[in-house]
């Protein structure tokens, strides 16, 4: 169980407001353009230590425990664009922890820093058009030039593509095969020979920009390289790890506004002269809801328990991010299913909700990869 502090509280009240006055405020408009203005989002989080809570203070990080990441998870699960809370998870939780925890202090300094303050904007590539669910696979590939790497190869479904100053690549840069030989190195967008191939048009999460990249002999310094040469693999999978909690944590919040936005609606509305929430059928599927999302919450204190006393928490994050992504979709299938008409329109929130939320069980380890996982962890039938 955790004990919520009083600074917890006005942490979870900070950002409440900030989703709401930064997100919330402009997302129809940056729905329909299809993009927002990452850097501008970005530095408004960066300036109240949103970005990097965990992360050393001498770098710009907030040095905080694992609580107020699912804090700030869950408020930005909040938000009425999911695409823009993915994007902003994709900056504090997915393409920096490798360079918070491998690099050097001359890179941390150089891109660490203004990446938690929100003047830079990151990406991590990692799928590629043949590679998705299976890192392994991965063909970008660097070689060693003197003191630099020589980069060609390209990466597919990359959230802040467009807008990121550096991007978190990781690459073969050697013949060894599968996961072996495998780096994590910083590529600053602005190098000759990196290029934005085509910005992909997405079912759901619009106000994300996806792209994706090419690299054509782009030369990077050998020291861009994140940690160790060849142990790019491993230090991938630790990172989605942050990765698979902070998707968790978002869902907690979006279900949760979900259920309370749709109970409202349906005490609102009349239906055979008495209030649809009179309903029993739609009682019960709510309740069944709400029920799981208080054992989805509760598994996800229990991770951010381990996580705070040094455990792994690889079992944690597999269940909460399979968990959690079956959990949304099933609301929005109910928020839609039960607005009727209404839910189905693009004037009202549930028909977002829905094509959000779809991407849950596929981004970052889609479903049946991490059942996948739970079974190598737990061999059924051992």
């Amino acid at each position: 169980m955790i004990e919520f502090s009083d600074e917890h509280q006005q942490f979870r009240a900070l950002i409440r407001d900030l989703v709401e006055r930064e997100i919330n405020a402009h997302a129809d408009e940056w729905e329909a353009a299809g993009e927002f203005p990452a850097h501008q989002v970005f530095k408004a989080f960066g300036e109240v230590g949103a970005i990097g809570i965990e992360y050393d203070p001498e770098f710009g990080g907030g040095g905080a425990e694992h609580t107020f990441t699912m804090i700030l998870g869950e408020e930005i699960g909040r938000a009425s664009s999911l695409g823009i809370a993915m994007a902003l998870a994709v900056q504090s939780d997915m393409a920096t922890p490798a360079l918070h925890s491998f690099g050097t202090p001359e890179l941390k300094e150089k891109y660490l820093r203004p990446a938690i303050a929100g003047d830079m904007v990151t990406a991590i590539g990692v799928s590629e058009p043949d590679a998705g669910s299976d890192v392994a696979a991965i063909r970008t590939r660097a070689v060693r030039d003197g003191e630099e790497w020589v980069i060609n190869g390209s990466k597919l479904w990359i959230t802040n593509g467009l807008q990121a100053d550096w991007v978190c690549l990781l690459c073969r840069t050697s013949d060894e095969g599968g996961y072996k030989g495998m780096s994590q190195i910083v590529v600053p967008t602005n190098s000759e020979g990196f290029s934005v191939s085509r910005k992909l048009d997405k079912l759901g999460m619009r106000a994300s920009d996806t792209a994706e990249l090419a690299f054509n002999d782009m030369r990077v310094p050998v020291e861009n390289t994140i940690g160790e040469i060849g142990r790019g693999f491993q230090q991938q999978m630790n990172q989605f790890q942050n990765e698979r909690m902070i998707a968790a944590y978002q869902m907690v919040g979006a279900v949760e506004l979900a259920l309370e936005r749709t109970s409202q609606y349906l005490k609102d509305r009349q239906a055979f002269g008495a209030p649809l929430l009179a309903n029993q059928a739609i009682q019960y599927e709510l309740a069944d809801i709400s029920a799981h999302l208080e054992v989805l919450r509760h598994h996800n204190w229990a991770a951010v328990a381990a996580f705070n006393a040094g455990q792994d928490i690889t079992r944690h994050a597999t269940v909460a991010k399979l968990l959690s992504a079956r959990l949304a979709r099933r609301m929005a299938d109910a928020a839609v299913q039960y607005h009727g008409g209404m839910g189905y329109v693009e004037d009202n929130w549930p028909a977002r909700f829905f094509r959000d939320t779809r991407l849950w069980s596929i981004g970052g380890g889609a479903d049946e990869v991490m059942l996948r996982t739970l079974a190598r962890l737990e061999p059924i039938g051992a």
